[in-house]
């Protein structure tokens, strides 16, 4: 049994502690982080733009970079420390969605903590990228909470019904 663990800043205890709970022990697990380009991009595009004409190495993108990458090793030494037990590390770089998405190609299962507006249950305790991993996953998802699950009196109420017309 192949399991992918999605490890992001804030939410990745959960994941790993359903792992811990979930997998057996014959499980291949695998920690996956993924670091966005979008900021490091933007960096890049400015100082290309406005001040790197001729001066490649004092591109702030690629320090940037550096330290996301240093950032994601961390992170994902952090949550092998928490699992315990053997695990392959991952870090991937790209349009974040996409990359867990296609990290999970094969996987028999995905582990997704919700990311959104975690006060109420329903579809806004997942952000975008959650969301579009837990529409498009070609495997079975296990989405857990980061804390404790709010009660059922946080559902909000059904939309109001037209009347009847006799």
């Amino acid at each position: 049994m192949a399991i992918v663990v999605w490890i992001v800043e804030g939410t990745w205890p959960a994941c790993v502690d359903a792992a811990s709970a979930h997998a057996p022990e014959e499980a291949d697990i695998v920690l996956l982080h993924v670091t966005g380009q979008e900021i490091a991009g933007v960096a890049h595009g400015a100082f290309a733009g406005l001040l790197g004409r001729g001066r490649p190495e004092r591109d702030p993108g690629n320090q940037m970079e550096q330290l996301a990458a240093d950032s994601a090793q961390q992170l994902l030494q952090k949550a092998a420390d928490r699992l315990g037990r053997p695990c392959t590390r991952i870090e991937r770089t790209g349009r974040i969605e996409r990359e867990v998405v296609a990290a999970a190609q094969g996987a028999d299962l995905l582990i997704v903590a919700r990311d959104g507006d975690r006060s109420h249950l329903g579809p806004k305790s997942l952000g975008p990228a959650s969301r579009f991993v837990v529409d498009h996953a070609p495997c079975p998802v296990l989405l857990v909470w980061p804390e404790h699950a709010p009660g059922l009196a946080s559902i909000p109420p059904p939309p109001p019904q037209p009347p009847h017309h006799r």
